[in-house]
């Protein structure tokens, strides 16, 4: 939180560390207030490889956001990816102490903490447990059973755990600089929280949240998330892919994707050409457009074959009514949502931000959901403490004497 009112997150990827300040306005929507962009530095595949490096960096775009928003970072959000991400689905069951009252939030804090006890190393730690439908006395899928009555609730929850040194690493970055890490957020997650629409995750849905150095996936079936995983692959290999093919430095491909990248060669003309800066004595050379958009086209299949090989692992595959939504910076590469979806044979289509207001020309980029996303799960996060307790409903006669007598023997002396 920047100050009252006003929240804040930090977005550290591969190749880019985006923080970004708002605040939720009445309508629900959210406001964004603050932007900082900054190039990564010290992080390779989502984590953190030079503590140095990647501090400054975020010192960086952490100052950049607060000049922009005119407030002072004390806390935020922060995301987290990476390869040692790991991720299961566990039940948690609990007995509820009291017929006469209904499930109360402790019950349901105590059914959640069921499901967070799993069987992991002692070099990894449970980053989220996530509820995907509990179960009062046998009704299935109760989406809140707070106020419900029953002697018996279970939770089937989406366990996410991560290597404690991976965590670690990434809290003292960001706390260097004198930001405190409220909460560490899978990245997928928030990506999800940004562009997913309700409908989607009902009727089953993958996302993919291409970055620099990783590809997060997470699929969500029945509204809730039933998988993720990150693949260590991303936008830094179709890079990479062009300085092999072409010989030319990695700027200079960086520059060749964005400008004239295309992930379908035959929506660009066969004979159009393109000059590239490349190594040897000339510096200067010639390539065909259509050759660079194959080199894209490759990789790009192989990252749509690596999610697809993913969700079938889960077993979701047969489900995925809504298709795949691309995010992240290489959903930006033009075709690349028709190439998916000729390769996976289902609809998709590319993830921006939506509902949000006051900065949206920055934020509205596929690049920026992860840090958009972090920021309305701060919020979210905000409302669930602020939220009221549920009021228990009249007592009967016979309660209501007993409780009377408990107060009695609480304020009058013996």
């Amino acid at each position: 939180m920047a100050r009252s009112g006003t929240f804040a997150a930090i977005d550290v990827g591969t190749t880019k560390i985006c923080t970004v300040v708002g605040d939720e306005q009445p309508d629900g929507t959210t406001r964004i207030l603050g932007v900082g962009l900054a190039p990564s530095a010290g992080l390779s595949r989502g984590m953190v490889d030079n503590i140095r490096d990647a501090t400054e960096a975020i010192r960086i775009s952490v100052e950049q956001a607060e000049r922009s928003s005119g407030t002072r970072i004390l806390c935020a959000h922060v995301g987290i990816a990476g390869s040692h991400i790991t991720s299961m689905n566990n039940r948690g069951v609990v007995a509820v102490p009291s017929q006469t009252r209904p499930i109360a939030e402790d019950d349901v804090t105590r059914v959640i903490d069921g499901a967070r006890t799993v069987s992991i190393p002692t070099n990894r730690d449970v980053l989220h447990v996530i509820p995907r439908y509990y179960v009062v006395d046998g009704q299935d899928n109760v989406t809140d059973p707070i106020g419900m009555y029953g002697q018996r609730l279970d939770v089937e929850a989406h366990v996410i755990t991560a290597a404690v040194s991976a965590m670690q690493n990434l809290t003292r970055c960001v706390e260097g600089i004198g930001v405190q890490v409220d909460a560490l957020i899978l990245e997928p997650l928030a990506s999800a929280e940004a562009v997913l629409e309700d409908e989607e995750r009902r009727q089953g849905v993958v996302l993919a949240d291409i970055g620099g150095g990783t590809t997060d996936v997470a699929v969500y079936v029945d509204g809730a998330v039933y998988h993720t995983s990150v693949l260590p692959v991303g936008g830094y290999h179709l890079t990479h892919d062009l300085v092999v093919g072409l010989r030319a430095p990695f700027a200079a491909a960086e520059y060749v994707k964005a400008t004239y990248g295309q992930a379908l060669p035959s929506a660009v003309p066969a004979d159009e050409q393109v000059e590239i800066e490349a190594f040897g004595g000339e510096r200067q050379r010639t390539f065909s457009r259509r050759r660079i958009c194959e080199i894209l086209q490759a990789r790009c299949e192989e990252i749509f074959e690596m999610i697809l090989v993913e969700v079938k692992r889960a077993g979701y595959d047969e489900i995925i009514s809504a298709g795949l939504v691309l995010t992240g910076g290489t959903a930006n590469l033009a075709g690349i949502d028709a190439l998916a979806e000729q390769v996976l044979d289902m609809p998709a289509r590319i993830g921006v931000p939506q509902n949000i207001q006051g900065l949206t020309e920055t934020v509205t980029n596929p690049a920026c959901a992860t840090s958009v996303g972090l920021l309305e799960w701060a919020i979210r996060d905000s409302r669930h403490l602020l939220r009221p307790s549920i009021p228990h409903p009249p007592l009967h006669i016979g309660s209501l004497w007993k409780r009377f007598g408990e107060l009695a023997r609480v304020v009058l002396p013996e």
